[in-house]
């Protein structure tokens, strides 16, 4: 994958899409030292970034296949994106969710238009079932992240946020199944070469920071972590060289940390955004990324897909 297939997914994306907005924080600059700009894909059409490769990956579908249909597993957020762009493109799309998935992710996806197939994620694979729909169907099977035409649309937010603010010292993007990481690392090598960009994982899901470190795939099954966005067993064939190749760094933060940066998140910036959506922040609030003095730091703010209630019960 190279750049250019991030700028062709951001042409089929204008006016589809929307360009998400920048936002600053003076506590979070006092805090940090640094002059930190938050892309807030929580602002998205369907409530993340993941709008974006969904789209991207339907509008690139022969028709034929567009007319039989799409199928997908996804913990909320791409579930989301899927139904909704395959109801914009004229394309059926059935959603596998996990049981214990999010009721607001479950009902939107329901909202959207697409079938939603609930699976026990305690005794079952959501590759298996997903895939096995897809054989009987004769479903296109559109993965969360591990898809070249998934991973151009997920960097058209980091392009976005360089073309605003220019050139960056530091993003930190949070990292799940590696989707969003590779796009932005892609875009960001582009676009401001000296940038560092690192991963950022809560400390209970990993598996792509002991992958990056050692150069061979871990996997951890059905991590437990409030962040449900990131609850990917592992880095996929397309996205694990990709990082490799294009990410700097990889780091992990604990699930408190994750609690009081999106708390922060709520209070000082006045936005909602959900458990993953403050990971990549966290690893900047918590001092597990310490920012040089005066530099220019980028975070994206991958959602805001959450449950009101789980939030007021966790945050207090």
């Amino acid at each position: 994958m190279v750049y250019a297939d991030v700028e062709a997914a951001s042409e089929r994306l204008a006016g589809r899409a929307h360009r998400t907005p920048v936002l600053t924080s003076r506590t979070v600059d006092e805090r940090s030292g640094a002059r930190v700009f938050f892309k807030c894909e929580s602002f998205q059409r369907t409530g993340s970034f993941k709008f974006r490769g969904a789209y991207n990956a339907l509008s690139l579908l022969p028709e034929g296949q567009r007319e039989r249909g799409v199928v997908t597993y996804s913990s909320g957020n791409h579930a989301g994106a899927v139904a909704l762009a395959g109801r914009l493109l004229g394309v059926p799309a059935t959603i596998v969710m996990p049981e214990d998935a999010p009721r607001v992710k479950l009902d939107a996806t329901r909202g959207y238009g697409a079938e939603v197939v609930t699976y026990d994620r305690s005794v079952e694979r959501r590759e298996d079932v997903g895939g096995a729909m897809a054989r009987e169907r004769g479903l296109a099977l559109v993965p969360p992240y591990d898809h070249p035409d998934v991973v151009a649309g997920q960097g058209t937010a980091a392009k976005e946020l360089f073309e605003e603010v220019g050139e960056l010292d530091l993003l930190l993007v949070c990292c799940g199944g590696g989707g969003l990481l590779s796009g932005s690392a892609i875009s960001a090598h582009a676009l401001s070469p000296g940038c560092r960009v690192v991963g950022v994982e809560p400390e209970n899901a990993d598996d792509a920071t002991r992958s990056f470190r050692t150069g061979r795939l871990h996997r951890i099954e059905n991590p437990d972590t409030i962040a449900d966005g990131v609850r990917t067993p592992s880095l996929g064939e397309v996205t694990f060289p990709l990082v490799l190749r294009h990410v700097d760094d990889m780091v992990t933060v604990s699930e408190d940390g994750i609690l009081r940066s999106m708390r922060l998140i709520w209070e000082r910036m006045k936005i909602v955004v959900e458990p993953t959506g403050a990971l990549a922040a966290a690893a900047l609030l918590e001092g597990v990324v310490r920012a040089e003095p005066g530099s220019r730091v980028g975070v994206i703010v991958s959602g805001g897909n959450v449950d009101l209630g789980a939030a007021g019960a966790l945050l207090s």
